[in-house]
């Protein structure tokens, strides 16, 4: 229940935002792409064959990756900490310095940025490739995604990494002493917090911005998803959820998954048409 009381809370505000980013973001010429009165012929075609497919593999992957905890219960999976230990002999309590700066205005900030505004730059990343009818871009940012998911699971599974903020005596766990609601809703997907290396909030924030600022003409797209990606890695620090090397992993996962979607997007694409017959390039 904690879960679906958190998600009544994001849902609605993030739906609201993509709705103003869409009117604010989008140029006019992709918003009348499909005016005319083959509209409903067009935009039924397009989300068949250009977007259902990624979307449900995205979801897929998202599910399982969710499912962490029914995976390792399920296959009596010991995780082993020394990757913790590692990081922690590697930059101390240097994480804790973030929070020098710590205010109630900038904390609940952060905590918007966190829940909403990474929601929100992840799926209308996907809303405007959809919108301005860039396939290719599309399906670079979901080959991406699917790759930085499935490469974070095993680290989650085998080599959990705790927060920062429940580990080091001088970080306090600002996110998760914000409301019951928040820190028990978290708690339904990451029962023990521990799902740090790497940070796939540094890597897919990353992947978004990247793919917007080199892939895409969106000028003022731009700005806005470089300036909310920067917010974004602050947040993962000064809230007390990731280590300094987590956010290293992250950026590393991020250009891996760009390189490999965008070098070969149109391979992966092919192999994928043969095994979904419904898949276009």
């Amino acid at each position: 229940m904690s879960a679906i009381a958190l998600m009544t809370i994001i849902v609605p505000v993030v739906v609201l935002l993509n709705f103003i980013a869409y009117y604010l973001l989008v140029p006019r010429k992709y918003r009348s792409i499909y005016d005319g009165s083959a509209y409903s012929e067009k935009l039924g075609s397009f989300f068949s064959y250009s977007v259902l497919p990624y979307f449900l593999i995205v979801s897929s992957v998202y599910l399982l990756v969710k499912l962490e905890v029914v995976v390792t219960e399920h296959l009596n999976i010991t995780p082993y900490y020394r990757l913790a230990e590692f990081i922690f002999s590697m930059e101390g309590h240097t994480v804790s310095s973030f929070q020098t700066i710590m205010s109630p205005t900038l904390t609940y900030f952060s905590a918007f940025i966190y829940l909403f505004g990474f929601s929100f730059l992840l799926i209308f990343t996907f809303v405007v490739l959809v919108c301005t009818g860039k396939v290719s871009i599309l399906q670079e940012y979901s080959i991406a995604v699917v790759l930085a998911y499935l490469i974070s699971f095993p680290f989650y599974i085998f080599t959990p990494v705790k927060v920062t903020g429940y580990t080091l005596p001088t970080v306090i766990p600002l996110l998760y002493e914000l409301s019951p609601i928040i820190s028990e809703g978290l708690r339904s997907v990451d029962p023990h917090f521990d799902n740090c290396f790497p940070s796939l909030h540094a890597a897919l924030s990353i992947i978004a911005m990247l793919l917007i600022v080199l892939r895409t003409d969106l000028k003022e797209l731009k700005m806005v998803v470089v300036i909310l990606a920067l917010l974004i890695q602050f947040t993962i620090f000064y809230l007390g959820i990731h280590w300094i090397i987590d956010f290293i992993g992250g950026i590393l996962l991020a250009l891996l998954c760009y390189y490999v979607a965008t070098r070969y997007r149109e391979r992966i694409v092919r192999k994928m048409s043969i095994i979904c017959g419904f898949w276009k390039d």
